[in-house]
């Protein structure tokens, strides 16, 4: 059987006898390297932790991902129990994933098993252990290079916290001096019920909360200026426990329909965090359109949902698409957003936690999910992979219409006992079949694939740093980009067609080697003539 894993070019001294193993020259993958390429400007070696922010991140859903202590549901200590899979502090070892940064959704109390309905921000939920576990795992991805960001979902709690318990009291009181009164967003009987929004009457009031996600997710009022000094106190709390910095859920709601207010809320409160903490990293959920998303880059970084899902533009282009056309757009889009922060970056993603998983769209069989990972993983800024879309897990919401099957266990393919979220009804025979445990000593697995992808971005810090500029080859579904670093330029160019192209990289600038080239087939180059295979990248130097 044709493994998909077709080749991988050795770039590194330091890795050349670790990648070789998957170096195949012929179509049955043989282990033997058609032919290795040696860096040695140390400067390109890869063997120091991201100086930045444009780092391959990793998002975790805590309940679903690794559990410590047989309870079924997954914790911090079964993330630091996992620290070796994820990153093992040798970045010449190539015995983890590699990653340089892990997101986790919210740790805090909450009643649900997705916690993002906050009871008390203070306090790590019984389920996930305690504060003494964070520092312990803060510690260890401190030791290893690697960047750990909270979620945190501050523009709504839970009805159960405290907060909202003493709201209610002041209004069943009718205690306007009560300094919670008017701790969260809410109308009265008998005005107007502002357009748009979703609200539910408070019991034993005259009054009804906004609730626009949920009954149980009161939405905060950020007019009131106690509840911004809380929620820079929440932050400040974690950052000075180590951690450094935070993913915000539903960033554009905090004014529901009007932007120019959410922005500056953001401005003021990220920029007043910076002032005592300015390495902190912060990226948000704005779920719209660029034009509307770039609005908040004043502010804060935000994923860029235009190249995301299924029908995004490196699912596109993956599928037997143009390379051409997702790079014109990066390009673009960071002229605009650097011509609003020079500061921002892109942060690419295929699917989180609110969408269905790609593999139900991007099947290995055929090439797509590798093209795809090659498409946003080789390219700027920080790419954010979701756990286990490194080893083709599938999920969707389907006819349940629940978000539970789009967070479903880790197959570890161990003992570990984690178990699928309450309300799954995801079919295990719809499953992939291998886990982490089959796909980890699998030269052809998708994981390896995945690993070998992130110590080819390494190993070329220009990738993700650059100066970048969009690049064509006309009448080819070819596309690509050059990026220039630190005085040396690399160009990256991704076949995802289904035949070889022959390419004359002059046209591109002065181009003598092969660095990496990594898909189903492989890459030549005979003086400036290269030879791309297909559903294939290559990174020239």
């Amino acid at each position: 059987m044709k493994a998909f894993l077709k080749t991988v070019c050795v770039l590194l001294l330091a890795f050349a006898l670790l990648l070789s193993v998957g170096c195949s020259g012929n179509k049955d993958g043989d282990a033997k390297a058609s032919k290795e390429y040696a860096i040695s400007d140390p400067l390109l070696m890869g063997s120091e932790p991201a100086p930045d922010n444009a780092r391959v991140f990793y998002e975790i859903f805590v309940g679903s991902f690794s559990d410590s202590n047989g309870d079924g549901i997954g914790d911090l200590r079964g993330i630091i129990n996992r620290m070796d899979y994820l990153n093992d502090g040798d970045p010449d070892s190539g015995k983890s994933l590699g990653i340089e940064g892990i997101w986790l959704t919210p740790i805090f109390s909450s009643p649900s098993y997705h916690k993002y309905d906050i009871a008390d921000y203070y306090e790590i939920d019984k389920d996930f252990g305690t504060q003494e576990d964070l520092d312990e795992l803060i510690a260890l991805c401190h030791a290893r290079g690697v960047k750990l960001i909270l979620d945190l979902p501050i523009n709504h709690t839970s009805r159960i916290n405290e907060w909202f318990k003493y709201f209610t009291r002041a209004h069943r009181d009718n205690d306007p001096t009560n300094p919670y009164y008017d701790w969260y967003c809410y109308y009265r009987k008998g005005e107007s019920a502002p357009a748009g929004r979703t609200f539910s009457a408070l019991s034993g009031t005259d009054i009804y909360y906004e609730c626009n996600f949920d009954g149980g997710m009161p939405e905060l009022n950020f007019d009131t200026p106690a509840v911004r000094e809380e929620l820079l106190k929440i932050a400040r709390y974690y950052l000075d426990r180590g951690i450094d910095g935070f993913r915000f859920d539903a960033a554009k709601y905090a004014y529901f329909g009007d932007h120019d207010s959410s922005v500056a809320f953001w401005v003021e409160y990220l920029d007043t965090l910076r002032k005592d903490y300015p390495d902190m990293y912060t990226v948000a959920e704005v779920w719209d359109g660029d034009g509307i998303t770039d609005r908040y880059y004043p502010a804060t970084n935000c994923f860029n949902f235009t190249v995301s899902q299924a029908e995004g533009l490196i699912a596109t282009a993956a599928k037997m698409g143009n390379a051409y056309g997702l790079t014109k757009y990066v390009d673009g889009y960071l002229a605009s957003i650097k011509g609003t922060n020079p500061d921002a970056m892109f942060v690419p993603f295929i699917a989180n936690h609110d969408t269905d998983r790609a593999a139900g769209y991007l099947p290995t069989a055929n090439g797509y999910a590798q093209m795809a990972a090659n498409l946003y993983i080789l390219g700027p800024g920080s790419p954010f992979i979701y756990y286990g879309e490194e080893i083709g897990m599938r999920g969707s919401r389907g006819g349940a219409n629940t978000d539970a099957n789009r967070r479903l266990a880790m197959l570890w393919g161990d003992d570990d006992t984690v178990k699928d979220p309450t309300g799954t009804t995801y079919l295990a025979s719809n499953q992939v079949k291998d886990g982490v445990n089959v796909q980890i000593t699998n030269e052809s697995s998708l994981y390896t694939y995945y690993k070998k992808l992130i110590m080819i971005r390494k190993a070329n810090p220009a990738i993700a740093r650059g100066e970048y500029h969009a690049v064509s080859v006309e009448g080819t579904p070819v596309g690509g980009f050059t990026s220039t670093y630190n005085g040396k330029t690399v160009l990256v160019l991704h076949n995802p067609g289904g035949s070889a192209k022959t390419i004359d990289v002059s046209q591109f600038g002065n181009f003598t080697e092969i660095r990496a080239f990594i898909g189903l087939e492989e890459a030549t180059l005979s003086g400036t003539t290269l030879t791309l295979g297909a559903q294939t990248s290559v990174v020239l130097g």
